[in-house]
């Protein structure tokens, strides 16, 4: 019997191409023995050859020319590493209507353009994967589509940024303020130059959109989403939730509510006794609730070189299920449309709210806040004032509250700022 071929060509050898074709190479024995099927890594496309990267190509063609990998007949799947819009955009295109499988890790560009490219995938006759695209080596996408396909997802809670995760962990651990803790994030490598798409929220929110699209059999546009930072966030902050009993994570919310989805990244003050509390530095969970199965939870590694190419590899090998079978082109992998979802609007969320202030050391402070909260039906369960005063005579009030509106809240802080002796540096944080 003759033996299966897949022959696949990588575009882009940075950190999470060289582990693919680490892979590809060190364990293609492995590979073979599990699935019978020999994957033959053939030609790879990048731009820096000078790079010492530790890795032996003997065999692969080693070109800086795509064309030479989407050309290519022979090719059967193509491995889009370089991330970013373009030219990542035009190579999975093209790669799509040479009727070649595509495999990719880039999440924003899925957020972005995945409808479009999904649909191109299926007219051509052939399946675009993901997988690598949200929690790294966290099989959450597999999971959703398969291991919960029997549920209604209900609501997900996700640590989906390895880099913001690792930033408030050195907080609450080392006592770090937001500025040391960012550098520190980047000379370990978890944080980039330029870090704004991760302590802005903006990374985690295009995963966000990848999940929700899964789990309710749609697609849903990346700039719905609230989406808020983690860069206003002191060590007093994380003192104070430490005192209540919470530690503060970068949450990916997902509920079904009202006949809605409820969808949103904001930093959120997590139950010390709640899973979700203990991820720490550079890890990824995302805590699901189905209608039958109940609660489960996906943690692991949500980056770097080798988890994310695990699960690239793992989506080359279900490919290749379809490359030897009659499901080929049917689209049983594509995200199923079931109908539009309505999506709650941000003002009508209600949430519990962490609430501080730094105000004059005067009387009558506590009065007219717990005031103005009132007026806006809400109310007060928790609070703290601390006596130490900063040198120009502040001093920090922490307020907890019980649930109200989104836009009450926004109202009653509008109001309260206008109090000449409340700081403008005020802080509002939503508590899980």
């Amino acid at each position: 019997m003759e033996k299966k071929q897949v022959y696949v060509g990588i575009i882009g050898l940075g950190t999470v191409g060289t582990g693919v074709a680490r892979i590809l190479l060190e364990q293609k024995e492995l590979l073979e023995t599990r699935t019978s099927v020999s994957f033959n890594l053939k030609t790879i496309a990048e731009l820096d050859w000078n790079t010492e990267r530790d890795l032996d190509l003997t065999g692969v063609k080693c070109t800086t020319d795509a064309e030479e990998i989407l050309n290519d007949p022979e090719i059967n799947v193509v491995v889009e590493t370089i991330g970013g819009y373009q030219p990542a955009f035009g190579f999975i295109t093209k790669a799509l209507q040479k009727h070649k499988h595509v495999v990719t890790a880039n999440k924003a560009l899925i957020a972005t353009h995945g409808h479009e490219l999904f649909q191109m995938a299926l007219e051509n006759g052939v399946n675009l994967l993901f997988e690598a695209s949200v929690g790294g080596g966290i099989p959450i996408i597999k999971g959703l589509k398969e291991g919960l396909i029997a549920n209604n997802i209900e609501s997900m809670f996700g640590i989906l940024n390895g880099t913001s995760n690792y930033i408030l962990t050195r907080m609450h651990q080392d006592g770090l303020e937001f500025t040391d803790a960012l550098k520190g994030a980047q000379e370990k490598g978890f944080a980039e130059a330029d870090p704004t798409l991760d302590i802005s929220g903006g990374d985690a929110a295009h995963k966000l959109t990848i999940l929700s699209s899964i789990a309710s059999n749609s697609f849903v546009k990346y700039e719905s989403l609230y989406v808020e930072g983690i860069t206003d966030i002191t060590k007093l902050d994380i003192d104070f939730a430490k005192s209540f009993g919470y530690t503060i994570k970068l949450l990916a919310i997902y509920r079904r509510v009202n006949g809605g989805l409820d969808l949103r990244v904001h930093p959120t003050l997590v139950e010390n006794k709640h899973l979700l509390s203990a991820v720490s530095n550079e890890l990824n969970a995302i805590f699901v609730r189905g209608d039958f199965v109940g609660n489960t939870m996906f943690y692991g590694p949500g980056a770097g070189e080798r988890p994310t190419a695990s699960a690239i590899v793992s989506d080359i090998v279900d490919l290749s299920d379809d490359l030897f079978s009659d499901s080929a082109g049917n689209g049983r992998r594509a995200i199923k449309i079931a109908a539009d979802v309505k999506l709650i609007p941000f003002d009508e969320i209600t949430n519990r709210f962490y609430l501080r202030f730094f105000t004059r050391d005067i009387p009558g402070v506590l009065t007219k806040i717990s005031g103005v909260l009132a007026e806006h039906d809400i109310s007060i369960s928790s609070m703290v004032q601390l006596e130490t005063h900063e040198k120009d005579n502040y001093v920090p009030i922490v307020l907890l509250t019980h649930e109200a509106l989104e836009k009450s809240m926004k109202h009653a802080m509008q109001k309260i700022l206008e109090f000449d002796f409340v700081k403008e540096n005020c802080l509002r944080l939503r508590i899980f």
